[in-house]
């Protein structure tokens, strides 16, 4: 498999705060990868320096065999990676087609076509009927739909998912979970940050567990599912 990403020793600090320590971490093409862990573990630090929103104090990042390390975020999604933030960040009052449309706009594309490619449409159909109509008015389960068919638009090499299932209901936790497999299938990698720890092992190719900043674990994801260390020791459930 071809490496996409290798991360090593990576550090990240906020002031005198030290959010990541040393992780490492690869990514191969056409992967699940996740990183998991409790909440302020540093889970969302990592992704933010990886996708040059954070700079990281120390360590390298290379995508595609290209040192990235310190890179502007604008550059870093030119090259095809590209992350879903948590929160979604949408734009409430414009439509559901005009926050797609920025999406081209991040990769230095303009917005003067009003289309929407079909086969976006297909792995997104809760969007279709609802081009025209403002973000506002969606769900929650809408609204995340419309954040990762929005990063979709860019033509990622590799998703970076941060927390996508945040507050969303059991049913929508599921079509999400649902959609990572499905564009796992089509090739797309992925690379996950998700306190569903359970779910997101379920369909990790490989996993990163990380604890106060530090990389305590990793594996397959159904191994580490299986790890009674693990699922004791930092997530309180029993396997079934």
């Amino acid at each position: 498999m071809k490496k996409l990403l290798n991360v090593s020793n990576l550090n990240v600090n906020y002031g005198g705060v030290c959010a990541v320590i040393n992780f490492s971490l690869n990514v191969y093409e056409g992967q699940i990868v996740s990183i998991t862990g409790a909440n302020g573990s540093g889970k969302s630090s990592t992704l933010n320096a990886l996708s040059g929103i954070q700079k990281p104090s120390s360590g390298e990042i290379v995508f595609l065999g290209e040192r990235i390390t310190g890179f502007s975020a604008h550059r870093i999604v030119k090259r095809g990676l590209v992350q879903v933030p948590e929160g979604r960040h949408l734009f409430p009052n414009l439509s559901v087609r005009e926050n797609l449309l920025t999406g081209n706009h991040c990769k230095g594309g303009l917005l003067l076509s009003k289309s929407i490619p079909e086969n976006l449409l297909k792995i997104f159909p809760i969007l279709s009927d609802r081009l025209d109509t403002n973000a506002s008015s969606l769900s929650g389960g809408q609204a995340q739909m419309l954040a990762l068919a929005r990063g979709m638009m860019t033509n990622p090499i590799l998703l970076l998912l941060d927390e996508p299932t945040l507050g969303l209901s059991p049913i929508m936790v599921k079509e999400v979970f649902n959609l990572f497999s499905i564009l796992r299938d089509k090739g797309l990698t992925i690379l996950v940050v998700e306190q569903n720890v359970r779910r997101t092992l379920e369909i990790s190719d490989y996993a990163y567990v990380i604890e106060s900043g530090m990389m305590v674990m990793e594996g397959k994801g159904t191994d580490l599912l299986n790890d009674s260390r693990l699922v004791k020791s930092f997530f309180g459930f029993e396997n079934s």
